[in-house]
């Protein structure tokens, strides 16, 4: 999970592969700007917020998903 944390852009592009695929096959949606515009929104709201937070230790990233209950605190 963490792997996934630090590297945001592989949620949101497995979102947006496995939607166009989806929407190409089942709903025979051919317009690729149509898929865009449905799959980067859905994309951008599943994938991890990042926030930066003060700690005793110093400055760490704090983690957030939509699905997550815990944060995941990275380094």
């Amino acid at each position: 999970m963490k792997f996934l944390a630090k590297n945001s852009f592989i949620v949101i592009f497995l979102i947006v592969f496995i939607g166009s695929a989806i929407l190409d096959k089942l709903f025979n949606v051919d317009n690729f700007l149509i898929r865009l515009i449905i799959l980067i929104p859905i994309g951008m709201l599943l994938s991890p917020r990042k926030k930066k937070i003060q700690t005793k230790e110093g400055e760490k990233t704090q983690v957030t998903w939509f699905f997550l209950k815990e944060p995941i605190i990275l380094d």
